[in-house]
């Protein structure tokens, strides 16, 4: 058997992560600016981090959620503080589709209804209604294509208010910073008149923080920046610094029902030891304040590069636009200056290091770009 062919691959084979950096099989050294899921090392290496799983697989890697899990518990009391929604109710599952798609039956069980508004280069997931709210049609099988969605330009605050004003939207899902759409950041004023007129027409907010969420941004969830707080919040990718976990932090006004959700593998031990570990790494070593100051740092520097259209983002979450397709700066940042980075469409250039990337390191990817320029 041959694996079914996903991805294009780069001709690299990692075997070893550490911090900000990887090494492939033959010993060379990368600096990795685009970990995306790692908040606290590439690869899973941070010491306490591992003893915390080591530790957990050799007493109880998984039981059934039939039982009490008394790490769950933790979780949700310590992300409720970490976060500042210790009011909201946790439900984990194991990725940031399945948290999208939960995130989109609550708010339906909630209001009865089946509309939902999404944004232009929006990205929320690969799975049935996940992948129906993302903008990308490539991507969306017929089976999957049931018009649910209507997709209106993000930060377009009138467009919004006539959709919403027509009373039968269910839920509103957009990104705390559009990810795989290029780094695109809403707008204050948009995400302000967005709370408004949901809260005015009974449609409940979703704000997706799979990539923008955990301390990227500088603050614990990039929605914080606009002062507002959503009816339900999607998390991933960071929450387990990659192990495979999501969760939905669901506000107060929704109340639980048995049957509604459930989960086999969501919330296992292994995985609350994994994000039990992150909070204590980001909390102790202060990885949110980190990723402000050395992304603010970044953000100025590479602002200063004329080549370069327009730099966008916040914290250690950076887009670089181009007026010309970017395929072969990031081969050679690559192949000649052993920098990984992440890509969105053919012009933009995206950077999501771990959050422990320092500004030394943060000096030294400025110094390699700055030669395939």
């Amino acid at each position: 058997m041959k694996l079914f062919d996903v991805y294009p691959l780069f001709d690299i084979c990692i075997v070893r992560g550490k911090g900000c950096h990887v090494w492939d099989e033959g010993g060379t050294e990368y600096l990795d600016l685009y970990g995306g899921h790692a908040v606290i090392s590439i690869g899973h290496a941070h010491p306490h981090y591992v003893e915390m799983i080591s530790k957990q697989v050799a007493q109880l890697g998984f039981y059934s959620n039939s039982v009490i899990n008394k790490l769950q518990v933790e979780l949700a009391e310590r992300l409720g503080r970490a976060c500042g929604y210790d009011d909201y109710q946790l439900f984990l599952i194991n990725s940031g589709a399945e948290a999208n798609e939960n995130a989109l039956k609550l708010a339906s069980f909630h209001n009865g209804r089946t509309r939902v508004v999404s944004f232009g280069k929006a990205f929320h997931g690969r799975t049935s209604l996940a992948v129906e709210v993302t903008d990308n049609p490539k991507i969306i099988a017929p089976i999957n294509a049931n018009g649910h969605t209507t997709f209106l330009p993000l930060n377009d605050v009138e467009a919004m208010r006539t959709e919403l004003r027509k009373g039968d939207v269910c839920a509103v899902v957009v990104e705390g910073i559009q990810g795989v759409g290029g780094i695109c950041v809403p707008d204050t004023a948009f995400m302000q008149a967005l709370r408004e007129e949901c809260t005015q027409t009974g449609t409940v907010l979703i704000l997706d923080e799979i990539q923008s969420g955990y301390g990227r941004t500088g603050r614990f969830f990039a929605h914080q920046w606009t002062g507002v707080r959503p009816d339900i919040i999607t998390v991933a990718k960071g929450i387990g610094n990659g192990f495979p976990m999501g969760g939905v932090l669901i506000s107060p006004m929704f109340r639980p029902v048995y049957g509604q959700l459930g989960t086999t593998f969501g919330g296992n031990h292994l995985a609350c030891a994994a994000a039990l570990a992150v909070l204590d790494v980001i909390e102790g070593e202060g990885l949110i304040e980190n990723a402000g100051r050395v992304g603010t740092h970044l953000l100025e520097e590479l602002r200063k590069l004329p080549q370069i259209r327009e730099v966008r983002g916040r914290g250690l979450m950076i887009g670089l636009e181009f007026e010309r397709p970017i395929k072969e700066l990031r081969s050679r940042l690559l192949h000649e200056q052993k920098v990984f980075t992440g890509v969105s469409g053919t012009n933009v250039i995206r950077l999501l290091p771990p959050l422990c990337l320092s500004m030394e390191e943060a000096d030294t990817f400025l110094e390699r770009f700055r030669k395939v320029l």
